[in-house]
């Protein structure tokens, strides 16, 4: 076996030196290379995270100093577009109270319980005869509770009416005083004649239509409702004050009291609707007659063709209301007619 020369010896030992010495160097590079992609994805993520941070900061920022002009911004999109709607639907009131007040209104005279500011606005029902024009409801007095439906009936409704044969002359008399008598209910003045009829509930179709609007307005069922009555007043003819709720128990049997009386003016003549007790001011009716109640005392409601005069004859907690006391003033210039539907509190068989 050859020897190895001391030289030869001296020459391995360095190569050997320089291998261990290359391993830490390449073991490094094998990490790096191995762990390149890693850190790549590591890194993106959180650059990702820290521009995203970046972004939501600045995002809250700018809703902390946007936050009043963008409240007021949409604030203001809502309300015109509010406004916008009543504008194109013609609205001239908002639940029930009026931009402005409207003076002169014609067909009603309220001293002095005068509140023909209160104005309620009223949805225009279809069906009937003709074509209606826009209904809307006038608050005219609290005591009594009446109010004033502005348009109810069509023209052609109003003739209709008037066309039908169902009337006849009343045999109704004076009151035994001559006077104003509280338990005398209705009369005439003088020897002139009013001509009255009654129609059964549904009789017609126009007759059945104008009771379901009646019942759409007052949220009183149709079937609380007596028959229609038809009036003609003959010229200079008028109807003592008198009230609709009765005051014995006999007449109470079918559909209860009569807590509220519908009157439809089917002509323009005069011949107001007098209330000479409203607000209660009973000491201001005067004796011995009908005249002096149409002076304006109380509540007068001068009739205009299509219009209704709705009233309650009983309070709030179903007790009659003295201030429902009425009658019509004498007629001038042409014969009246009007058409009156009494109310029950129950349902009324027929």
């Amino acid at each position: 076996m050859a020897s190895i020369s001391q030289t030869e010896k001296e020459l391995a030992l360095t190569r050997r030196d320089d291998a261990f010495s290359d391993r830490p160097l390449y073991s490094s590079r094998m990490a790096f290379s191995l762990m390149g992609p890693t850190l790549d994805r590591w890194s993106c993520q959180m650059m990702a995270n820290y521009e995203a941070g970046v972004r939501a900061r600045a995002y809250q920022a700018w809703f902390r100093r946007g936050e009043i002009g963008a409240l007021i911004f949409y604030v203001t999109m809502v309300l015109g577009t509010f406004i916008l709607i009543f504008h194109l639907l013609n609205f001239n009131y908002i639940a029930g109270i009026p931009f402005g007040r409207e003076e002169g209104v014609e067909g009603t005279v309220s001293l002095p319980n005068d509140l023909s500011f209160i104005r309620l606005r009223a949805l225009n029902r279809v069906g009937g005869l003709g074509q209606r024009r826009e209904t809307w409801v006038e608050a005219l007095s609290w005591e009594p509770r009446a109010f004033l439906y502005h348009n109810f009936l069509s023209k052609e409704e109003c003739e209709y009416l008037r066309r039908l044969p169902d009337y006849e002359k009343s045999d109704v008399n004076l009151p035994p005083s001559g006077g104003y008598d509280s338990n005398f209910v209705g009369g005439l003045l003088g020897w002139r004649w009013i001509w009255t009829g009654f129609l059964e509930r549904g009789k017609y179709k126009v007759i059945k239509d104008i009771e379901k609007r009646i019942a759409d307005f007052t949220f009183i069922p149709p079937e609380h409702g007596e028959g229609l009555q038809l009036i003609m007043y003959e010229l200079m003819a008028s109807y003592y004050p008198h009230f609709d709720y009765f005051t014995d128990e006999s007449n109470t049997t079918n559909g209860g009291q009569r807590i509220a009386t519908m009157i439809m003016y089917l002509s323009d003549a005069g011949g107001e609707t007098i209330f000479p007790a409203a607000k209660g001011n009973f000491k201001s009716i005067p004796e011995g007659g009908l005249f002096p109640y149409c002076r304006r005392q109380g509540l007068a409601v001068i009739p205009k063709q299509g219009d209704a005069l709705f009233f309650w004859n009983v309070r709030p907690d179903g007790t009659p209301d003295p201030s429902s006391l009425h009658g019509a003033c004498p007629n001038n210039g042409q014969d009246k007619w009007v058409s009156v539907k009494r109310l029950r509190a129950h349902e009324h068989k027929v």
